[in-house]
């Protein structure tokens, strides 16, 4: 019998973690968002990215204790495909994919179609459907492993129609989101390797990946490009490898303690995308060294609190739910550090919680809701057997206390 609610401390670390960087994504997407041509109209607040993310961070933390307070057993399959919501929101998620491909509908920024446009009274909302896609997929494929168990391993049954399942959506990502795809790909692959599927299982798909995504690669002038100028910086300074270099620039300007907030330079129209992709280089160069290490400081600080959930948890959904969120956020992460340090070539992958972008910050926030329950759910409790001493009743009817 249960006579506690068990310790919750973990939860709250990682809700702790996670509201942090959100705040220094939203004071640094401001403080990137300044500009010198024109000054801030509060009755046009939702059209400057600074402004719209003050308005993202309170409601991404309503959203993260909201969805802290749903069982996330009930995403699970274990009462039936058809009762739990996740098939409906892939199924969702499959259709807004196919949506934003047709003019009338999707919006194209920078030469890249990810947007649908919804009129909300004064406002236009921008919503990126390969988002939501990304953390359906997961999704479904925690509960779906969780639900097959040791069936996974069974190639034709099981392992071929959640591979055509990845396809699908992958397909319909790359058109629209290269980067996206190959992250969606890799943490499906990732996925099916913690869920047990076999290994020569896993190898069968790969040819047709690699050949999948050369062709996107050999498609698109722009991607060789940006491949060609990581490999030789030099040679594409004034064009492919300008942004990379400008963001080394800011880092380096910054050194140990930074130029201080507010007053960094290279948001002033020298550093593209700097509310977004390259936001850390921002940080960098106005707080420095110092900066930086205590942003990644946050995102080890939380995965290592993530794996504490995952090793906890004794529910193989819940497990494979947490490990797949925690995966999700730290790889992400990483790539988006590594293309501002230029260790990994450009690509539009933003900072989870600190990049500007409303679809990122809620689905993100969203994701660690279901992290925060599970951490609930799986919280130790004090029973009632553990909380006083038992007494065995020996043949002579004489009570002695149990050694507990």
């Amino acid at each position: 019998m249960v006579i506690g609610t068990g310790d919750n401390r973990l939860a709250h670390c990682v809700a702790a973690a996670t509201i942090l960087l959100m705040a220094i994504g939203t004071v640094f997407v401001f403080s990137a968002g300044a500009n010198l041509s024109h000054h801030f109209d509060l009755h046009r607040f939702y059209e400057f990215p600074g402004l719209r993310q003050i308005l993202f961070f309170p409601v991404a933390c309503v959203v993260m204790y909201t969805i802290s307070r749903f069982n996330y057993r009930r995403l699970g399959f274990a009462e039936g495909w058809w009762k739990s919501p996740i098939g409906y929101l892939l199924v969702f998620s499959l259709a807004l994919l196919v949506l934003v491909l047709i003019p009338q509908f999707g919006t194209e920024i920078n030469r890249a179609r990810r947007w649908l446009r919804i009129p909300a009274g004064p406002i236009v909302v921008s919503f990126q459907p390969s988002e939501l896609a990304k953390w359906s997929t997961l999704l479904f494929l925690a509960a779906a492993c969780s639900h097959f168990g040791a069936d996974i391993r069974s190639y034709w049954k099981r392992f071929v129609p959640l591979c055509c399942v990845i396809g699908a959506i992958v397909g319909l990502i790359i058109v629209e989101d290269f980067g996206t795809a190959a992250f969606v790909a890799l943490l499906g692959f990732l996925m099916l390797i913690m869920a047990g599927a076999r290994l020569w299982h896993l190898l069968t798909p790969l040819p047709f990946v690699a050949v999948g995504f050369f062709l996107a690669l050999a498609r698109s002038p722009g991607r060789l490009q940006r491949l060609a100028a990581f490999l030789r910086p030099d040679s594409w300074a004034d064009s492919a490898a300008y942004q990379a270099n400008q963001s080394l620039i800011a880092i380096g300007s910054g050194r140990l303690w930074g130029k201080g907030l507010g007053r960094g330079i290279c948001k002033y129209g020298h550093l593209p995308e700097d509310t977004t992709d390259f936001v850390f280089a921002i940080i960098g160069e106005e707080l420095g060294f110092v900066g930086t290490a205590a942003v990644i400081g946050l995102f080890i600080a939380f995965v290592c609190l993530g794996i504490v959930v995952v090793v906890r948890c004794r529910d193989p959904f819940g497990r494979l739910l947490a490990a797949g969120i925690v995966l999700a956020i730290s790889i992400q992460a990483a790539i988006n550090i590594g293309v501002v340090t230029v260790v990994l070539p450009t690509k539009g992958i933003p900072l989870p919680f600190v990049s500007a972008g409303g679809t990122s910050m809620l689905l993100s926030s969203a994701a660690v809701g279901v992290l925060l329950n599970v951490a609930r759910q799986s919280a130790p409790t004090k029973t009632a057997d553990e909380s006083a001493p038992a007494l065995i009743l020996d043949q002579s009817d004489t009570k002695v206390p149990a050694t507990v």
